[in-house]
């Protein structure tokens, strides 16, 4: 009788369980600005965990940011080879924010075939994830200072076309960061080139904004 009862109550647990409505995961997939370099605390002040709190109940965001990457594949550092890349698919998220790009317009490897081949390639990749994630693209935000090869010109003229056309191509959802953020010099840190606490949160309440809208 007993082993009865207990049969009956872990099917009822698992029943309990499975009925359960988890919360809406989000992969926030980028680099050194969705890491939260330069900003203190990370854990609390990159835009991911801004845009965990503002998001509030039923939603779970995970900070998948790896500085130095690239979206190319033959970057000198490939978002493809970091740890982060196959933590997306490990966490099985709802919805995949992407936000590369910055790196790639540096100008001694800045190849836009080579882009946005490499573009459409982890989007088919992250598609193959069951469920099918919501992927959702963002424009690059602007550097206000030329650094590290990185130049505003390479971004806005050529980076952010890149992305806007695959997004409309493959009929994704568009967040652009590269107005929202603007080239407010207060956002920035003093390297011109990351978003400071303050530029975090602008972004984190452009993503929030964008996904509450429906």
């Amino acid at each position: 009788m007993k082993s009865k009862l207990l049969a009956i109550a872990t099917i009822l647990t698992i029943v309990v369980a499975c009925g359960e409505k988890r919360d809406v995961r989000i992969a926030c997939v980028g680099d050194s600005i969705t890491e939260g370099m330069t900003i203190d605390w990370q854990s609390e002040n990159a835009y991911p965990a801004q845009l965990d709190k503002m998001l509030g109940e039923g939603y779970e965001v995970m900070n998948l940011g790896r500085s130095s990457t690239t979206m190319m594949i033959n970057g000198n550092f490939p978002y493809w080879t970091a740890k982060e890349f196959t933590d997306v698919f490990r966490y099985h998220p709802d919805v995949i924010v992407i936000k590369l790009g910055t790196n790639d317009a540096k100008l001694n490897q800045w190849d836009p075939k080579s882009y946005r081949e490499s573009y459409l390639r982890t989007i088919d990749t992250f598609m193959t994830i069951s469920p099918r994630p919501r992927i959702i693209l963002c424009k690059a935000v602007p550097p206000v200072r030329t650094r590290w090869q990185i130049t505003d010109s390479v971004v806005s003229g050529e980076v952010n076309p890149i992305i806007e056309d695959i997004a409309h191509e493959r009929n994704l959802e568009l967040i652009d960061l590269y107005t929202a953020v603007g080239h407010d010099t207060t956002l920035y840190a003093r390297d011109g080139i990351h978003p400071n606490k303050e530029g975090a949160k602008r972004i984190a309440e452009t993503v929030t904004k964008h996904l509450l809208k429906e």
